[in-house]
């Protein structure tokens, strides 16, 4: 099982790599995984990418099996050759339990709606002169994920402190669909796409109640389309706050 998961995640960063060049009108947030344990917990996330696109979540048990969350993301990126804004908004429901021997293993599957919009300029200069070529989108977002997240005897020692390590997965399909479509202003024809996204995580426990979370992935297209493309992975680096639940030693 270790070199099964050791190669899905070398498998994802040769494909993060392969993908880093490409342009897409949809760019994939980092998936809200709380690892509930019971009725009443909270959890909150902020996470960044390189490319400098900012992820938002927070989820909250609702029952000791089903919780809610609702996510966010948005970048506003400005560069020589490209500018590049994108938001997102989508709200799901699902369930959860834990398991194992210590009942230290949580599995969670949701589903969930939500919409976004990007705004792409693609900026060329020749012979002092310089042209733009605009493509505008809007979206709708359908998701299902499901998060299975595992505590390891592993922790890090830093400075003499000990920093125990939680590892896990999640695998998200998502259908995006377009209902706005303009390349210089210009309607175009409108299109869909189902993305697979599968995501790893590390969690360092930093106190009781805050993890750091490093996360690595892949997205996958199963359509060929023109601008709603797999074009961007998930890499990024943030914070998860977990408030109530069981001590699971995350």
């Amino acid at each position: 099982m270790k070199a099964l998961l050791h190669s899905a995640k070398l498998l994802a960063f040769t494909l993060l790599f392969l993908t880093t060049g490409c342009v897409s009108t949809y760019m994939p947030n980092v998936p809200n995984v709380p690892m509930f344990t019971e009725k009443g917990e909270l959890s909150a996330a902020g996470h960044i990418t390189p490319k400098g696109n900012i992820t938002f979540n927070t989820a909250y048990a609702v029952t000791d099996n089903i919780g809610v969350m609702l996510n966010g993301s948005m970048l506003n990126q400005e560069r020589k050759k490209r500018d590049f804004r994108h938001n997102l908004v989508e709200a799901g429901a699902g369930y959860f339990t834990t398991f194992g021997p210590n009942q230290n293993r949580v599995l969670e599957v949701y589903g969930g709606f939500g919409g976004g919009s990007s705004d792409r300029t693609e900026k060329e200069e020749k012979e002092g002169v310089m042209t733009y070529t605009r493509r505008e989108a809007g979206f709708s977002k359908y998701f299902t994920q499901v998060n299975f997240t595992s505590k390891k005897k592993k922790s890090l020692r830093i400075l003499g402190n000990e920093y125990p390590l939680n590892y896990g997965t999640a695998l998200r399909v998502s259908y995006v669909n377009m209902n706005k479509h303009l390349l210089n202003g210009v309607v175009q024809p409108n299109e869909d796409n189902i993305f697979l996204e599968p995501i790893f995580y590390t969690r360092m426990v930093l106190s009781p109640s805050v993890q750091l979370q490093y996360t690595s992935g892949s997205n996958f297209g199963l359509r060929n389309r023109k601008a709603l493309t797999a074009g961007y992975s998930v890499f990024s680096l943030g914070f998860v706050i977990n408030v109530g639940g069981r001590n699971l030693d995350r």
